[in-house]
C-alpha cells in the first residue's frame, strides 16, 4: 500500500477507528467522529490528542445537525470544506479493532446528510458508509439495538444507553470535541 493518500482529493472522505483520524485529520477542515454507541469498556481506551484539528462528534440522532453545521462553514470560507468522517469503532478483548456496523451506519448517516445539503465530493470509502445508510435506514435502530456493541451494553445493565443514542434529539447543538477517548 502506498504512504500516499488518495482520499485527499475528495471532499469527504472515510476512515475507521485512532488509524484512520490519524491518516485523515491533517488535510480536512473538520473531523466528524461517529460514535453511534457509548464504548463498552472506555477504561481500556486510547486517549488521543485532538491537536489542532477542529473535531466533531455525530450520532444518529445529531447526524442532520453535523451536516447542516459543516455547510455553515463551509458558508464562512467561502470555498470547500473538507470533512473527514471518522468511524470510531470498538475494541475486541484482545485489543485490535472491532468495525462496530453501528459507527458505520453514523458515519453513512452524516455522509448521506451532506450530499443532501451539496457537499458531495465523496471518496469511494465515503461513498459506501453512505450506501450502507441509505440501504437500511428503515432497520437502523433495529440493527444498533441488536449489534455487538448493543448487545454488550444491554448484557451489562446499560440498556438505557443504547435507548437514549437512539431517540430524537430535539435541542442538541454541534459542539466542538477538545479531547477524545478511542476505544479502539
Amino acid at each position: 500500500m502506498s504512504d500516499a493518500e488518495p482520499q485527499i482529493k475528495y471532499q469527504v472522505r472515510f476512515d475507521w477507528g485512532v488509524a484512520g483520524f490519524q491518516a485523515l485529520a491533517a488535510e480536512a477542515d473538520v473531523v466528524v467522529l461517529a460514535d453511534a454507541l457509548p464504548a463498552v469498556d472506555v477504561a481500556r481506551g486510547f486517549p488521543t490528542p485532538l491537536g489542532a484539528h477542529t473535531v466533531i462528534a455525530a450520532t444518529l440522532a445529531t447526524s442532520a445537525l453535523v451536516a447542516d453545521w459543516a455547510l455553515a462553514r463551509q458558508t464562512e470560507k467561502g470555498d470547500r470544506f473538507s470533512v473527514a468522517v471518522v468511524a470510531v469503532g470498538e475494541r475486541r478483548a484482545d485489543g485490535t479493532i472491532r468495525f462496530a456496523m453501528e459507527d458505520l451506519l453514523v458515519a453513512g448517516a452524516v455522509i448521506d446528510a451532506l450530499a443532501e445539503r451539496g457537499i458531495d465530493h465523496c471518496s469511494p470509502e465515503a461513498a459506501a458508509a453512505a450506501a450502507s445508510f441509505v440501504g437500511l435506514k428503515r432497520a437502523v435502530k433495529h440493527l444498533v439495538k441488536a449489534s455487538e456493541t448493543g448487545q454488550a451494553l444491554a448484557d451489562t445493565g446499560r440498556a438505557a444507553a443504547v435507548a437514549a443514542a437512539l431517540a430524537p434529539v430535539t435541542d442538541a447543538a454541534v459542539a466542538v470535541v477538545t479531547d477524545f477517548t478511542f476505544p479502539a
